[in-house]
Formats: structure tokens, C-alpha cells, sequence
């Protein structure tokens, strides 16, 4: 099976910073934690996906995090390896457009074009679309937010999850 390294690494990254957030800790209280010395750059490069970490580094990062490996990497499995919507996040371009959060401009400028490239823009069916996390993450960039923060905008104002997430409290995707 083939699949894109990249993604697989800022996805991977992606869960070992919202991991990191979630016990409340910075990249220097991280570091503090592990048992190897490694540069607060390497451990960016780590959640910004740009740089491969060993197995063991992982294992390393993952038990500083109070985390179990293979729980994290099932995250990372299901976010890069689904061929169903789940993985996605579902847009209504009307509710982004109707929208006033300040920060939510460039995405509410890309609604509005697309629904005015369409005769039938406006109708549900034309006004949603199925976001994937590549295409979430370049839209948090445009809008200066970090990508989990996006998503739980969109879902707040009216983009939902294909799936709801099954006894999870996390604000990924699905």
C-alpha cells in the first residue's frame, strides 16, 4: 500500500502538539521530560511534521505525554488512512459566508466565490462540501489559526463531522 509520508507526518505531528496542549505543557516542559537530550527545534520540527522521529524517540515522546504509542498512532492511522467521508469535515459555504468571526475571512471570501461560480450555489447540495485535513490545514494557514482550532469553528457554525466520533471527546477530524 502506498501513502503520502508527508501528510502521514504532519498528521503525526499534528497529534503529538494537540497531545502536548492537552496535558498543558510547552515544548520546554516537554523537553524537560524526556529521558534524551534533544533541541526544542527538533522537537518543533517533530509536531510541525517536517522532520521524522525514530520509533524510539516516538515511543520516548509518547510516554513523557502519558500516552499510550499505539493509541496515538491509531489516531494517526484513522485521520491519514480512511477511504470513507470519515476523516472529513462537512461545509455549509452559506453558514461560513453568514459568518462574522474576524479571523474567518479568507475562508468566508473562498465561500463566497464558490458560490457564485455555481447557478445553484445557494441550495444545499451545492453549498457543501467535504473538507479533508490537508485541505483544513492550508485553510487554518490562510486564516492564521491552528488547524484543530479551525475545525471547531466550522463545526460551531454549522460544519459538521460525516460521523460523530464514538466516545471521543477530541476536536480533530473524525
Amino acid at each position: 500500500m502506498l501513502f503520502d509520508v508527508a501528510v502521514y507526518q504532519r498528521v503525526l505531528g499534528d497529534e503529538i502538539r494537540r497531545l502536548r496542549k492537552k496535558r498543558g505543557l510547552t515544548r520546554k516542559q516537554l523537553n524537560r521530560r524526556l529521558q534524551s537530550d534533544i533541541s526544542l527545534q527538533t522537537l518543533a520540527t517533530y509536531e510541525l511534521g517536517t522532520r521524522q522521529c525514530s520509533i524510539v524517540r516516538f515511543v520516548e515522546i509518547c510516554l513523557a505525554l502519558d500516552e499510550l504509542p499505539h493509541e496515538l498512532i491509531a489516531r494517526v492511522h484513522e485521520r491519514v488512512f480512511t477511504d470513507s467521508p470519515r476523516g472529513r469535515v462537512r461545509v455549509d459555504l452559506r453558514q461560513v459566508v453568514r459568518d462574522d468571526h474576524p479571523e474567518l475571512l479568507p475562508l468566508r471570501r473562498w465561500a463566497r466565490d464558490r458560490l457564485g461560480h455555481h447557478p445553484a450555489g445557494h441550495t444545499a447540495s451545492a453549498a457543501e462540501v467535504h473538507l479533508d485535513f490537508t485541505a483544513l490545514e492550508r485553510m487554518a494557514e490562510l486564516c492564521g489559526m491552528d488547524t484543530i482550532d479551525l475545525i471547531g469553528l466550522l463545526r460551531r457554525i454549522g460544519g459538521t463531522s460525516n460521523e460523530p466520533p464514538a466516545g471521543s471527546d477530541r476536536a480533530d477530524v473524525d
